[in-house]
Parts: structure tokens; C-alpha cells; sequence
């Protein structure tokens, strides 16, 4: 495990296995790599003019033995046009230093990236970024393995972000802690999301949620099965009929604010395995369904996350997890359930499931009082086609709180994209036998989902992320991504800043 630091002083006189710093296109260096290249004679200059390192944006180049230098190394990182350089090339940079570092034998190095002119960015914003990107680019999932890899191992036992002057260390320690807590929030949702669904069950969910808990002096309880019937939670448990695996709903409640500051409540998807039920979906690439509690997995970490760094609010965490399986009991095509709501729902298809448990934790969520309520679910396929794998889908019931999130998905690099909820879609979710269908057809598939879930959250302030096309990768680089966590957490961030300035 990398141990990460503030370091006061120039590049030039650190003593260590290496020294990262910038390169832009065209050859000019960052005032780092100028201050190395003046006392070499030249020496990164003479490199950089015969070509071996461009300076696009996420490119690098170790540099051996680097004349009148006291470091080992020195790793040039491109980081793209000067005059355009902004987010998105600052967020290339640190992953590709993350990324070079852990290929070499080197234990202990300091980078100066954070010290780029980012525009409009503050060092405290640049530190954080730079410490969860860090963390996000070293992560690997072994549980599982008997024989790791060696070659994949990252050697880096310490690595320190340089400043150069004293007045910035405070500012740059607060956000480095800021920026571990949302990286090691984004390691526990990738860790949930990648392990297999026999070992991550509900009960599961629900141990993790009591871990985090103690470890953070927070409150949790979990309801069972009974419990949630007492309730009349009968859409969430209509899902879980066909599994041997109990239901849970956790609710974890961090109170870093005075209890007559309303919470905001977080709602995260956990179908830990979503076979699709008695609508049973092909079996080409069902293995990742498992991945369908990635929203309980992103709120479980920006939980955590909001408890190590302290954040002067109340939160909420809600997690109805369940299991969807295909048995004599489960759940048919044509079924009606009656929600916590009292509202009566026809089960078209037992595949459109995590609005069926999502609308009885968002029903739950009332009796908080919340200021805003976000729910997080990898709901639609439909989401894929509309956004792809880059942004996620935002849908709101008050502009005010879908602008917030918007701006917190900028500041995080973790964007989302806001589309409609207009009232016409809501047509689509007629039934004749009861209050709504779970299913809208075809069209729109993504945005029907959101207005069926609208119908439980008039009482509040409510945004729904449709997670499905972020919240992991297939093919060779296969895994949980760790996402909305960033998103959630900066969203969060400025909720509680606001909060202390009024």
C-alpha cells in the first residue's frame, strides 16, 4: 500500500527514486521540468527535441541518470497543448504518472503535476484530484487469484505531491485527505462490484454497511424480510421470491451536522445478481450481472467516503439489495404487486426489477424528511444506447438539485447528462389492470424507467442517476469502475460548503 504525502520544496533538490513533472507539445516544459532541465545543461531539452516524448496529453517518458540531478529517475509526462491544457488533459497526466510509476522498480517518488496551471482551479482541487486519480489508477482486484501476477504489482511504497511554497501546504494537505477518502470510497465500490455473486450476497451488502459503521462511528440498521413486509414493501420483496437469499434493506445515517439540518439520502440499486428472473435474460455475458448492485456499491463508498473526510452534513444511505432468480415461486409476467406507496404495479417483465425495489426505498425515504433525495442504479440498457459508456444519466424533478449534480460531474471529470421527464412519457406506463406497468416499451426505455420512479417521489426533492453504461467495463479490461463516486462525493462537497457559508 502506496503512503501518500505533502513535500515542501523545488524538484531539483528532492532525493528520491524519481521526480515526476510536465511536458507540453512543442517542447516547452513545465516550470518543474525547466528547473531540472536548466541544472542538467540542457539534458531533458537535447530528449524531448529528438522526439522521444511529443507531450500529447497522457504520453510519458523515464528518464535514467538525468546529469547533476540527486533523484534516480525523472518521468516526463505530456500533458498536451499549453494553451488549451485544462481538466481532462490535468486528469491524463496523473493517470499516465500513475500508470509509468508502477512499471518500475522505483518505491518512493514525488510528483509535481498538482503545481500545473490548471485554469480556474484551485491547489486544494488539483490535490485531490491528483491523490484519488492516484489511487484509482493502482487499484487492482486479487481476492480471488492464488498466484497474483507479480509483473502487475506496484513497487511505489511512497509517493509525495510537491510544493513549492509554505503558505500552500495546509491547503494541499486537506485536499490530498479529501482526495485518499474519495479514492479509497471508489476502491470499496470496485471492490463490491467485482467480487462474484456468491460471495457479495445481500447479507453481504449488509455486513459491509456494519463494518463501515464502526469503523466511522456511524449508525446502521438493517431490515429483513419480515420487517419489510410489516411495512408493506411488497414490490421490493416480489423481487426476491425466487432467490434462497434474504433481502436486506440497510440504512446507514451519518450525522456531521446539528440533527435539525435536513439529510440528503442517497438510494443505491443492489441486485447482487440479476438473472432477469422468469424473463430470463441470454446467457451470453450474464456473469456480468452481477454487477447490478454497482449503485449500492457507489453509495456505500461515497458514504464512507463523507465519513473519513468529516463533512458538515447529514447523510442517509439506503440500500434495498436483493437477489433476482428464476423458481417455482419467483415472480411471473402479469403479477401485481402493491408497493410500500399503496400504489398497485403489473410486472411485465421480472427484468425490469431495480425500479420494483427502488420505488420502496424511495417510498422509505419520506419518513426522513430529506432535503434532496439522489437514487443510483445501473437501471436500463436503454442508458447505454442514449450516452454510451461516458456520461451517466441524470433525470430530476427539480432543476435546481439536477443543476448541482451536473456541476459536480464537471468538477469531477464523473459527468452525467440530464434528460427529459416530461408528463407525455408517463402514458407509456399504463396498465388495465393496475396503477402502472414496470415497463414503458421500447421507446425511451431509460426515461419511462425514471418517470416510473417519479411516481414515489413527489413528497421531495429527487434525481435519479442511471448508472448502467459507467458503473463498469467488459472485455480485457473487464471490472467496476468506481463510479458515481466521484460525482456523489463532489456533489456532496459543495452542498456542504454552501451549508456553512449561509
Amino acid at each position: 500500500m502506496t503512503d501518500f504525502s505533502i513535500k515542501l520544496g523545488s524538484p531539483e533538490k528532492q532525493h528520491t527514486g524519481c521526480v515526476v513533472v510536465g511536458v507540453y507539445e512543442t517542447g516547452v516544459l513545465s516550470a518543474a521540468a525547466d528547473l531540472l532541465d536548466r541544472l542538467s545543461n540542457g539534458f531533458i531539452r537535447t530528449v524531448v527535441a529528438r522526439g522521444d516524448l511529443d507531450g500529447k496529453a497522457g504520453t510519458s517518458l523515464m528518464l535514467h541518470a538525468v546529469p547533476h540531478t540527486v533523484c534516480d529517475r525523472v518521468l516526463l509526462v505530456g500533458l498536451g497543448k499549453q494553451d488549451e491544457f485544462n481538466d481532462k488533459n490535468y486528469r491524463k497526466a496523473l493517470t499516465a504518472a500513475a500508470e509509468a510509476l508502477s512499471k518500475t522498480p522505483t518505491r518512493e517518488a514525488v510528483s509535481t503535476l498538482a503545481e500545473l496551471p490548471v485554469p480556474a482551479r484551485s491547489l486544494g482541487w488539483k490535490m485531490e484530484t491528483a491523490a484519488w486519480h492516484s489511487l484509482d489508477a493502482r487499484y487492482q482486484f486479487r481476492a480471488h487469484k492464488t498466484k497474483p501476477d507479480e509483473s502487475n504489482l506496484s513497487k511505489l511504497d511512497k509517493l509525495a505531491f510537491a510544493v513549492s511554497q509554505q503558505a500552500d501546504v495546509a491547503e494541499a494537505e486537506i485536499g490530498l485527505m479529501q482526495g485518499l477518502a474519495i479514492g479509497r470510497g471508489m476502491a470499496l465500490a470496485k471492490d463490491l462490484g467485482n467480487a462474484p455473486s456468491n460471495v457479495c450476497t445481500p447479507s453481504y451488502l449488509a455486513d459491509t454497511a456494519r463494518s463501515i459503521a464502526q469503523q466511522y462511528g456511524t449508525q446502521v440498521e438493517v431490515l429483513e424480510r419480515e420487517d419489510m413486509a410489516a411495512l408493506g414493501m411488497h414490490s421490493l420483496l416480489s423481487v426476491a421470491k425466487g432467490s434462497i437469499e434474504p433481502p436486506k434493506l440497510i440504512v446507514l445515517t451519518y450525522t456531521g451536522a446539528s440533527a435539525g439540518q435536513k439529510p440528503v439520502v442517497l438510494v443505491g440499486k443492489g441486485v447482487t445478481f440479476d438473472s432477469g428472473g422468469i424473463s430470463l435474460k441470454p446467457g451470453e455475458g450474464m456473469d456480468e450481472m452481477k454487477y447490478d448492485m454497482c449503485g449500492a456499491a457507489s453509495v456505500l463508498g461515497t458514504f464512507q467516503a463523507v465519513a473519513e473526510m468529516k463533512l458538515p452534513l447529514n447523510l442517509i444511505a439506503l440500500v434495498p439489495t436483493v437477489e433476482n432468480m428464476p423458481a417455482g415461486n419467483a415472480s411471473k409476467p402479469g403479477d401485481i404487486v402493491t408497493s410500500l406507496s399503496g400504489q398497485t404495479i403489473e410486472i411485465l417483465n421480472t427484468d425490469a426489477e431495480g425500479r420494483l425495489i427502488l420505488c420502496d426505498a424511495l417510498t422509505y425515504a419520506e419518513r426522513f424528511e430529506p432535503a434532496a433525495v439522489v437514487d443510483v442504479a445501473t437501471l436500463t440498457g436503454a442508458c447505454i444506447i442514449a450516452l454510451g459508456h461516458q456520461g451517466s444519466g441524470l433525470f430530476s424533478n427539480q432543476d435546481p438539485l439536477a443543476e448541482a449534480l451536473l456541476a459536480a460531474g464537471k468538477d469531477s471529470g464523473d459527468r452525467a447528462w440530464q434528460l427529459p421527464l416530461w408528463e407525455e412519457y408517463q402514458e407509456q406506463l399504463k396498465s388495465n389492470f393496475a396503477d402502472m406497468a414496470n415497463i414503458g416499451g421500447r421507446p425511451a426505455g431509460s426515461i419511462t424507467a425514471a418517470c416510473f420512479l417519479s411516481r414515489f417521489t413527489k413528497a421531495y426533492a429527487w434525481a435519479h442517476l442511471d448508472i448502467a453504461g459507467v458503473a463498469w467495463k467488459s472485455g480485457k479490461e473487464k471490472g467496476a469502475t468506481g463510479r458515481p463516486v466521484p460525482l456523489l462525493t463532489r456533489f456532496l462537497q459543495n452542498r456542504a460548503q454552501a451549508d456553512a457559508a449561509d
